[in-house]
Formats: C-alpha cells, sequence, structure tokens
C-alpha cells in the first residue's frame, strides 16, 4: 500500500510541474487532462502528508518517553502517543478507502425510473411518493432535475417517470437506491383500515455519452404519436410524443414530456443509451465472481430493498439491517444516514477483498 502511495506522491509532484510548464498551459486539453488528473489524485496525496506527519510526531513523543528526564514532560508525552497511534491507525482506514478502486461512473448524472409494482392504485401513489422523494432528495444537495417522461394515473399516482439528476456526484449517492421499494400503509379507499402492502421497483441508471455505447440508427425504431396527459394546447393535436424500440434487445423507451417532437427524440435517445449501458455493465458484473461483487452495489432490479412502514413510521434498509423511525422526513428528501450507512458498508466489504 505504501508503494503505492509513495508512486502517486511522485506522479503528484510531476503533474504539479507540467501544469506550469508555458507549452502544456498553451494547449489547453493537455493541461485541462493533467489538471483533472491531479484533481482525482490530491485527496489521497494530502491524506497521505496528514498521515507520515503524524507518524514523525510519534517517533518524536516516544523518544520524549524514553529519554527526558522531566517526569511531567514524559507524562504529556505518553498521552500523545496514545492519541497519535488512535490517528494513525483511522488515517490508515481512511487511505486504504482513498485508494479503493473508483466506479468510473461516479461523477456522472442519473437518469432514475420509477416504476409502480404490484398494488394497483396505491402502488401507483407510493411511485409518486418516491418521485418526490428523490426530487427533494437532488434539491438538498443542488443538483438539478429534470422529469423526462411521466406517465401519471390521474388521481396523483405515477405509473412510470424517468428522472434525470444533473449534478457533481449524483451517481456516486444514487446508485445504492436500485431495487424493489416496498410500502405498508392503510389505503385511503380502505374502510376497513387494512394494511396494504404495494411497491415499486427504482433504477438508477447512469447517463452515458455517445461514445460510450455503439448504438446503431438502425437497430432502433422510431414512432411518433399524440401526447396524452397533461401538457397544454399541443397535446392530442401534434404528434410529439416518441417511442423508440431498439431492436436486438427489444428495450423501448417512450418520451412526451416536451412539446417539441425534437426534444423528446433527443431525451428518449440519451436514456435509451442509458440503459444499453446499463445491460452491458450487468453482464459484465455477471462475469464477476460471487466473492468479489459488492452486496451493496449490485444493483439487482428484482432485489427487495427497503420498506416504508407508515402505521410504525419506520423506514427499513434491509440490505444492511437498518431500521431507522423518521419516515416522514426520509420521504421528505433527508436520506443522508441511509445512503452514508450503504457507503460504509460497501467500502468495508470493499476493504476485506483489498
Amino acid at each position: 500500500m505504501f508503494d503505492k502511495l509513495d508512486f502517486i506522491t511522485e506522479k503528484y509532484k510531476e503533474m504539479a510541474l507540467k501544469v506550469s510548464d508555458p507549452e502544456v498551459i498553451n494547449n489547453q486539453p493537455l493541461w485541462q487532462k493533467y489538471i483533472k488528473e491531479m484533481g482525482e489524485m490530491e485527496p489521497v496525496v494530502k491524506k497521505y502528508e496528514e498521515y507520515r506527519k503524524a507518524k514523525a510526531d510519534l517517533a518524536d513523543a516516544k523518544e520524549i518517553v524514553e529519554n527526558e528526564s522531566d517526569e511531567e514532560l514524559r507524562d504529556l508525552a505518553k498521552m500523545e502517543v496514545g492519541e497519535l497511534e488512535e490517528s494513525i491507525e483511522k488515517l490508515e482506514d481512511e487511505l486504504k478507502v482513498l485508494l479503493l478502486p473508483k466506479d468510473p461512473n461516479d461523477e456522472k448524472n442519473v437518469i432514475l425510473e420509477i416504476r409502480a409494482g404490484t398494488g394497483g392504485d396505491e402502488a401507483a401513489l407510493f411511485g409518486a411518493d418516491l418521485l418526490r422523494m428523490y426530487t427533494r432528495y437532488a434539491e438538498r444537495h443542488r443538483w438539478k432535475t429534470e422529469l423526462m417522461d411521466l406517465n401519471d394515473t390521474g388521481i396523483g399516482g405515477v405509473k412510470e417517470a424517468v428522472l434525470l439528476v444533473k449534478g457533481k456526484g449524483a451517481y456516486s449517492r444514487l446508485k445504492y437506491e436500485s431495487g424493489v421499494h416496498r410500502v405498508q400503509r392503510v389505503p385511503e379507499t380502505e374502510a376497513s383500515g387494512r394494511i396494504h402492502t404495494s411497491a415499486a421497483t427504482v433504477a438508477v441508471l447512469p447517463e452515458v455519452d455517445d461514445v460510450e455505447v455503439d448504438l446503431d440508427p438502425n437497430d432502433v425504431r422510431v414512432d411518433v404519436y399524440r401526447a396524452s396527459g397533461n401538457g397544454g394546447q399541443c397535446v392530442n393535436t401534434t404528434d410529439s410524443a416518441v417511442r423508440l424500440t431498439h431492436i436486438p434487445t427489444g428495450l423501448v423507451v417512450t418520451c412526451q414530456d416536451e412539446k417539441s417532437q425534437i426534444k423528446n427524440k433527443e431525451k428518449a435517445f440519451k436514456v435509451l443509451r442509458s440503459r444499453l449501458y446499463d445491460l452491458k455493465v450487468q453482464e459484465q458484473n455477471k462475469e464477476i465472481s460471487e466473492a468479489r461483487k459488492s452486496q451493496v452495489g449490485s444493483g439487482d432490479r428484482s432485489e427487495r430493498i427497503r420498506t416504508y412502514n407508515f402505521p410504525q413510521g419506520r423506514v427499513s434498509e434491509h440490505r444492511i439491517g437498518l431500521t431507522l423511525y423518521r419516515l416522514d422526513s426520509i420521504l421528505d428528501g433527508d436520506l443522508d444516514e441511509i445512503i452514508d450507512a450503504l457507503i460504509t458498508h460497501d467500502q468495508a466489504e470493499k476493504m476485506k477483498a483489498f
């Protein structure tokens, strides 16, 4: 580990010299490439500097304990030795986390898809709750959101929604939300007060560039049709809605959010590329041995990951055994405690392998 840290430190110093070279400064693409690489290395370099300083301070404190005749100074040094040893252990763990292989998609924007599952209208109403929860979560992180497609029930429910979330690190946090979300509550229409269980599926896909997915336009059938639902004067008067069918995989994407057919087509292709990329990643993950797979980050669409229990005001995160009794604030977008716990668990699993 320390050989790798020394190598990164030396490479960082070399980059620092390069970015101040006039020839590199005049070559903006190259200069930006080096700056980006330095930015990725900087947290590791700074943490390693902090670690080395703590080790040097520990050596000095131990020398005082062994050689100092003043009892009071020795006692102070002994206290410092204990504190520094604890600090060094923590810094080593932090360095291990920083050296873990990075998910190349972590800094990307997110295409988040919500689909109502079992439970009819109640499942669709829960789908609307999830859409609001993720929109509010994005607002808390000052990420931008754009509703790309919405299939509602007309009574406030959401059968299907596609939300684009734009912001630094959006995928690194939202990727843990993929899976089946279950709700337990008494529907407003239930006269006897029985608790119903419904479900909705969430899929979190990284937004991908054109170059990352080999998409042949000849493999895509494009259909246009008249939009339905809320949408102003253009609804049911122009063929603005777009449906894409990817013939080799059978994937179907629809978009009718915009009044412009061109804009809807652009958005639909963006979603299709992300779904194709996700398929490619899922296939690659199957080839990775189960022992090396992260238990949290598998993104299995069929896995029940969380239960929202309204009578008890409880949210249970099944993957890590976490239960919180603050349902209202979580549905209002206060998800950080759950996501931080999932990230910590995921890192711990990866560190075992590391």
